[in-house]
């Protein structure tokens, strides 16, 4: 399927439980136990999940949650901590990064740049949509809280859940807490070790 411009987006692995990270986060697992697992489709079979990488890569600005961004809580304690990603991040573009705690923006290589909005989703998707434009795409990148939030306010267009056979048996859950998300399936694509579905917004 292709996303037409404009649209705020979002991609995600859950579990069969309906996990999107497992317990117990911590920097050297930052996806919680297990939590690894739920992206396996990506890397070891890249060509026959290679559209919707695509779509996860296309965006031209995201916004994250801080617990995606790093472990750290509370006050900015480590001002060395640059995210997971390493000096050149796959975003390739201006990341929002919400938080509590002003942290001064962080330009890495590659053209990502992390802002830290601490004024709330709103405020962080009006900083994001100036940045692009209006026709330019906007990823709701993480994690399972930030996506709620979003999804609970009708700002996110469309999102593609990918199903990884397996269960985590605790951490976040995607949709905890929302009773109905809004969302018409538009289409499936299946493969040996994920199952993805793309959602629409009904309007």
């Amino acid at each position: 399927m292709t996303f037409n411009d404009g649209l705020v987006t979002a991609n995600l692995s859950i579990s069969l439980d309906g996990f999107v990270a497992g317990p117990n986060q911590t920097r050297t697992d930052p996806l919680g136990e297990g939590g690894e697992d739920l992206h396996r489709w990506m890397f070891e079979q890249p060509d026959e999940n290679a559209g919707i990488v695509e779509q996860i890569l296309a965006p031209d600005a995201y916004i994250m949650g801080r617990n995606m961004f790093g472990p750290i809580r509370g006050e900015w304690t480590d001002e060395d901590w640059k995210g997971w990603w390493g000096e050149n991040p796959p975003y390739h573009g201006p990341v929002y990064v919400l938080t509590h705690h002003p942290h001064d923006p962080i330009p890495m290589e590659g053209g990502t740049t992390f802002h830290f909005v601490t004024t709330g989703i709103e405020d962080a998707l009006a900083q994001a949509r100036a940045a692009v434009g209006d026709d330019g795409r906007i990823s709701i990148a993480g994690g399972a809280s930030t996506v709620r939030q979003y999804l609970a306010a009708g700002h996110i267009d469309r999102i593609i859940v990918t199903i990884s056979p397996m269960m985590l048996g605790g951490g976040e859950r995607l949709f905890e807490g929302i009773d109905d998300p809004a969302l018409t399936p538009v289409e499936v694509l299946n493969t040996p070790l994920a199952t993805h579905i793309t959602y629409e917004r009904r309007r």
